[in-house]
């Protein structure tokens, strides 16, 4: 397994893998906001939307830019590959989010200067997001990494 530390090629596809996943929050982002404020869509059913323009997304910008050797795959499995390891990484993200936010939340309260309770829990939410957000953009580089990009040298 080469190293992201030592292999600059490595190093370079994580840093465009990274610059990616940016582009896929905002596709997330943008795609439910707009049909929830714009066509009055459920926030569920925008979501997973969203959802999925974010991992076709991803999948177009990471197959052209982040991976633009990996061809000896048809286009299709690639994206059921990619697909299935987003899914993963989502059903990994939700436990995560559930078992941490309370014991970042309990954490924070006991912080000194008084800060007031709801800034308190947006500051839990916030932390409790970026380190799930960190835990899943590693399993999402590796795991497309070396099976869904692994025809790659």
């Amino acid at each position: 397994m080469t190293s992201i530390i030592t292999n600059s090629r490595e190093r370079t596809r994580f840093l465009k893998f990274s610059v990616v996943g940016v582009i896929g929050a905002i596709v997330d982002f943008g795609v439910m906001n707009l049909l929830v404020a714009f066509f009055g869509v459920s926030l569920v059913i925008a979501g997973t939307i969203s959802f999925i323009a974010a991992i076709f997304s991803n999948f177009m910008w990471n197959r052209y830019w982040t991976y633009p050797d990996s061809r000896s795959k048809p286009i299709i499995r690639q994206l059921l590959e990619f697909t299935v390891v987003s899914v993963i990484g989502m059903a990994i993200r939700i436990p995560t989010l559930a078992l941490l936010e309370p014991v970042l939340n309990s954490a924070f309260s006991h912080l000194p200067y008084g800060i007031p309770y709801s800034s308190v829990k947006l500051l839990s939410y916030n932390v409790t997001l970026a380190i799930a957000v960190i835990i899943v953009m590693f399993w999402n580089f590796f795991i497309n990494r070396y099976w869904t990009y692994g025809d790659v040298e």
